[in-house]
């Protein structure tokens, strides 16, 4: 995983890292989460208390991936599991990303059968890892581990495939060899929009852009760094490829902008991190000059409060080989353990 592997921890301030570390110091409209005054604690909670159990699987598991595989390599050899069921609070579901849905009802059958915890709450205090998210089925062991167990995916996810405030999304790794800093709070934007293009997606609206002076629109770049902190706000499809720069583009202090004709609620940490004062989707339906009276009517204060925020939250999308506090691995831990609390599902008569 050592190819994968960037970190900005150790680049950005110290201002920002005491944020980080000590969110209630900062009022809430400078603050990135949702619930400043209770992250530090949880946090806490989670390293000291969250114990997962793993059930036992002979097979070779191996996720293409790179951050489903960098999390689940980081999950086996972290201090949260234990060997002991009785003390876990979740149990892993372990099966490979190519496993049939009748396959995958066949295995849930199994562990009911075997074990004790699935039937306890239906699998609510169950998650697997599907990168590109599992479907809908009738069958009764295959419905439940969709509708009721946790999903762990990649963002962006699959439509239709990703259950908002029960699933997880992981943050992409990113295939840019940049090392960012700190974008400096006076640093000159000479741009309003900068695009790292694929040359397929969405041609007509970036063909618009591209004759507007005020856009840098590339496909390949000798200073993409250089571009990216020049610019106001960093434009991306809602694809995999395009966002995979988004938390180089946020540390650099380049606003995210996604473009996309559906409401996203699939973000990263989307129930840690203040999404809507981070970042705007705009649908490209509007057009080079709808995308633009946009962002150029955005009043500079709030720009310079939704960049810090950027900055600010950029540390928990960044994924380690060796994890380190507050990183992307640990953020995904700490959804897990505010899942720990479960209910307990009524059997459906269909079922």
């Amino acid at each position: 995983m050592a190819t994968f592997t960037f970190s900005l921890c150790f680049l950005l301030s110290f201002t920002f890292l005491f944020v980080l570390v000590h969110p209630s110091s900062s009022s809430s409209s400078s603050s990135p989460y949702l619930y400043p005054s209770t992250f530090t604690k949880n946090y806490n909670n989670m390293l000291t208390s969250f114990k997962i159990f793993i059930y036992p699987t002979t097979q070779g598991i191996t996720f293409f991936t790179p951050s489903a595989s960098n999390f689940y390599d980081s999950l086996l050899n972290s201090a949260f599991i234990t060997q002991e069921p009785e003390e876990a609070h979740l149990f892993f579901v372990v099966f490979s990303p190519e496993l049939s849905t009748r396959s995958q009802a066949r295995l849930v059958r199994e562990l009911r059968t075997k074990y004790p915890y699935w039937n306890r709450t239906l699998g609510a205090d169950h998650f697997f890892i599907s990168p590109e998210g599992i479907d809908f089925s009738s069958d009764r062991n295959a419905l439940e581990l969709k509708k009721n167990s946790v999903q762990i995916s990649v963002f962006p996810t699959v439509s239709g495939k990703f259950i908002p405030h029960k699933d997880i999304s992981l943050s992409p790794v990113s295939k840019s060899s940049l090392v960012l800093s700190h974008a400096p709070v006076n640093m000159d934007r000479s741009f309003l929009g900068y695009l790292k293009w694929d040359g397929k997606t969405e041609v007509e609206l970036v063909e618009e852009l591209r004759l507007d002076s005020e856009f840098v629109v590339e496909t390949e770049s000798l200073d993409q760094l250089g571009r990216v902190k020049s610019s106001k706000f960093c434009l991306f499809f809602y694809e995999a490829e395009s966002t995979a720069a988004m938390t180089e583009a946020m540390a650099a202090g380049c606003v995210p902008v996604v473009i996309v004709d559906r409401p996203v609620q699939d973000f990263p940490l989307m129930d840690v991190l203040r999404w809507s004062e981070m970042a705007f989707l705009i649908g490209n339906r509007r057009g080079a000059q709808g995308l633009k009276a946009v962002l150029g009517g955005v009043p500079e204060d709030r720009y310079e409060r939704m960049r810090g925020l950027c900055v600010a939250a950029a540390h928990h999308m960044v994924w380690n080989a060796e994890p380190q506090p507050y990183d992307a691995f640990h953020m995904v831990i700490y959804q897990l353990w505010m899942r720990r609390h479960t209910i307990r599902y009524t059997r459906r008569e269909e079922f």
